[in-house]
């Protein structure tokens, strides 16, 4: 894409603990499509939202100890999904650098606003009604997003403006996350491959 650093915008990372053994493939200049297999089926159908949305293709294969709880593998998930994006992301010349998007999803309503700042920041107002989806306890949502967020190296807010479904909940926030990084990672036409940033440069 004209104006962008690095074309294609691509990372492919392997992060193996004693917890976790994870693989993340992405491309942002993708369509959606996705391949996910974490063993964890709720966070597969959110991530599966969050490349469809994004129009980021995603690859992603996880084994954890989910015999313990799935706190490891649901926060490792997120860190190597952050670090993807970051490597992709390069010296991110030409992009928009802000993105924001308010998501319906039937009575909820969630917000998340990015800055590809390279100042990671995490701000969570988003209360669940419940302690579990399926068999994925609700405060794991914010452990994710703060993984990537952190390693990602962006600056996030989520805010939850209505609802009380915690799988309406869920879904929207990570449906708005999608909207935002799609309008915050494309190309700014104007820009002319600039940094989007009065310092020349978007670092950690």
């Amino acid at each position: 894409m004209d104006g962008l650093s690095s074309p294609p915008r691509r990372a492919d990372i392997v992060r193996e603990t004693s917890e976790t053994a994870i693989r993340v493939a992405l491309d942002l200049d993708g369509s959606g499509r996705s391949e996910i297999a974490t063993g964890v089926g709720f966070l597969d159908h959110m991530l599966t939202a969050l490349a469809r949305h994004s129009l980021i293709d995603m690859t992603i294969a996880a084994r954890g100890d989910l015999h313990i709880d799935f706190h490891h593998t649901v926060e490792d998930v997120g860190i190597v999904i952050g670090q993807c994006l970051k490597q992709a992301l390069g010296d991110k010349r030409g992009i928009r650098r802000y993105g924001a998007a308010l998501l319906p999803m039937d009575e909820a309503l969630a917000e998340c606003a990015i800055d590809i700042s390279g100042r990671p920041f995490l701000a969570w107002s988003v209360p669940f009604a419940r302690d579990k989806v399926g068999e994925m306890d609700t405060e794991l949502f914010e452990e994710f997003f703060r993984a990537l967020a952190f390693n990602a190296g962006i600056t996030m807010h989520m805010t939850l403006k209505a609802g009380t479904n915690a799988h309406h909940v869920a879904e929207a926030c990570f449906k708005a996350t999608a909207r935002a990084l799609r309008q915050a990672t494309e190309a700014d036409p104007r820009a002319e491959g600039d940094i989007p940033s009065t310092k020349g440069v978007l670092e950690t």
